[in-house]
């Protein structure tokens, strides 16, 4: 069964996001790629139950956080999004070391991304 495996919080002024989160929770925030306006969000230690996620520029005026779920097939899962009745709202796009992704919506205007992990 496909689980929730990183999430994004969606930021008009990212450092002013990047700053509350590190002052209020103390999470370990840290820019990802160079030309990338997306922060890398720890929160908490590897071997604790939870998920860590990241801190990116609202790409939709209806995005607040988005949550990421593992597939273990693109495009399986894209199709059957689409036929309960899901939008794809971004291309597939192929992150290096990491994998497959993309943004879609639910019938509920709720945005989450899936993720076919890279062979590894």
């Amino acid at each position: 069964m496909p689980k929730v495996i990183h999430f994004e919080i969606n930021a008009d002024d990212i450092g002013r996001a990047v700053h509350f989160y590190r002052e209020a929770f103390s999470w370990e925030v840290e820019k990802w790629g160079a030309e990338l306006k997306y922060w890398l969000a720890k929160t908490g230690a590897d071997d604790q139950p939870g998920i860590s996620g990241a801190i990116m520029s609202r790409f939709n005026p209806k995005a607040s956080t988005i949550n990421t779920i593992e597939v273990p097939s693109f495009e399986e899962y894209a199709k059957k999004i689409r036929d309960a009745g899901g939008k794809q709202l971004t291309d597939k796009t192929n992150i290096p070391g990491v994998g497959d992704y993309a943004y879609f919506e639910d019938t509920e205007g709720n945005i989450f991304g899936i993720l076919q992990p890279a062979a590894g």
